[in-house]
């Protein structure tokens, strides 16, 4: 797909907006960089900076790891900080008004929106070099050949369990290498009358995300929603239900109340994600994690989570030249793990730099290893499809969940609805 013309944009951006409704719900006010709430595209002599981390103020580690990059490259950064629910759509709207920031870390899906609203640069069109990025997590930056956007980090999911409980039940976990497996083990901890499993299969993005290593796992595709291996995975929720090994709670269950749920103690497994790490190592109980199996053994590819810096098109094309060094110094090894040790939950997108926080963290070997398994939501040149196919999957997953329909049936109807979404 070629990027539009400047005639054809306004029509490509009021339409994004209008497609990433289905992702976004009500946010806050944005936060500058002192956190007053008022928010500008840009400022004399600065460089504007926009992420969706308003809990980390103009005192956090992070707001200073972003202005050591601008002094690095000579510049002051003026931070912005919108809710992750707003970002994406901000960003549409400044690049429709013609005042886009120079620099937007965006969640790695909507990466693909605004490339295809005409909006980002791309990464070879100032001389960034984004080949020694692990090319699973890259190309959720890419779309048509072209890379819009290099991950800061990567976060993804794992089968967090509870040693106490797995102890009584008499599981090993490393016993558990397929979904048979896996199975026996939560029915041998219901036998020890103990709670199997929670996960979170909400009607929301958060369902989705939830779902896919299942539905990757049976070898299904998101192209194809109805497929036999697409209805296995499905089924193999409903009867964890049906079977009384994960609770009716999940239907509703975003990853924070699930991972509350995990938290109570009373729950042999908890589908949660990198980001749980701190809490787990604070847990009244020993806790360790599994990598969440694919059918027929091994590791299922689970979905990626993280943000991605991009660059939005400048007028002024002589600001790409320190654009370039704050991205340099943001994603160097050493970047990389600053940036994942500040947040503590991110593992860097480059083998070198995966490394080298190993290095620092042993514990976090576990989780490396999800990461390189891992897959973009939109990779296989999905781009702005994923969020019209991942609102029929949810959906679909909610009425099987809920008893409306069969597994396979729900599937049937979600591909009739992800089809007539994508027009394909």
């Amino acid at each position: 797909m070629n990027r539009p013309s400047m005639s054809t944009r306004t029509t490509v951006f009021g339409t994004a907006v209008l497609a990433l409704s289905t992702l976004t719900a009500c946010a806050s006010a944005p936060q500058d960089a002192s956190g007053s709430g008022t928010a500008t595209a840009s400022a004399a002599g600065a460089y504007t900076w926009w992420d969706p981390y308003p809990q980390h103020d103009a005192g956090s580690a992070w707001a200073e790891r972003v202005g050591s990059c601008g002094q690095q490259a000579g510049v002051t950064i003026q931070r912005t900080a919108y809710d992750t629910t707003a970002l994406t759509n901000q960003a549409l709207l400044a690049g429709q008004e013609g005042n886009a920031p120079d620099v937007i870390l965006l969640d790695n899906p909507a990466v693909s929106t605004l490339a295809d609203a005409g909006m980002l640069s791309a990464m070879s069109d100032f001389g960034l070099d984004a080949s020694r990025f692990d090319k699973n997590l890259i190309a959720a930056g890419e779309l048509d050949g072209k890379t819009y956007g290099i991950p800061i980090g990567a976060n993804t999911l794992a089968l967090y369990y509870n040693k106490k409980i797995l102890d009584e039940a008499g599981v090993d976990p490393a016993s558990i290498k397929d979904w048979a497996s896996l199975t026996a083990a939560l029915k041998k901890v219901k036998a020890a009358g103990k709670k199997p499993i929670t996960f979170a299969g909400i009607g929301t993005e958060e369902g989705s995300f939830q779902f896919l290593p299942w539905l990757w796992g049976a070898g299904a595709q998101l192209t194809q929603l109805d497929s036999p291996q697409a209805a296995e995975a499905l089924e193999l929720w409903n009867s964890w239900l049906k079977d009384g090994l994960a609770p009716n709670s999940v239907i509703g269950n975003s990853q924070n109340t699930s991972w509350e749920e995990f938290l109570t103690g009373e729950f042999a497994f908890g589908e949660n994600g990198t980001w749980q790490i701190n809490s787990a190592a604070k847990a009244g109980f020993p806790t360790g994690i599994v990598q969440i199996p694919a059918k027929d053994g091994g590791a299922a590819p689970t979905p990626t989570g993280g943000e991605f810096i991009t660059v939005p098109v400048q007028k002024d094309t002589k600001r790409y030249d320190a654009t370039k060094k704050i991205l340099e110094c943001m994603t160097t090894p050493e970047g990389l793990v600053e940036t994942g040790t500040t947040f503590a939950y991110y593992i860097p997108s480059t083998a070198e730099g995966q490394e080298a926080i190993l290095a620092k963290e042993p514990t976090l070997q576990p989780w490396v290893e999800a990461v390189r398994t891992a897959k973009g939501r939109t990779s296989d040149n999905l781009g702005t499809d994923y969020p019209k196919i991942s609102e029929a999957m949810w959906t679909g997953v909610q009425k099987a969940l809920s008893g409306a329909a069969s597994p396979a049936d729900a599937l049937k109807e979600a591909q009739a609805q992800a089809k007539q979404a994508t027009g394909d």
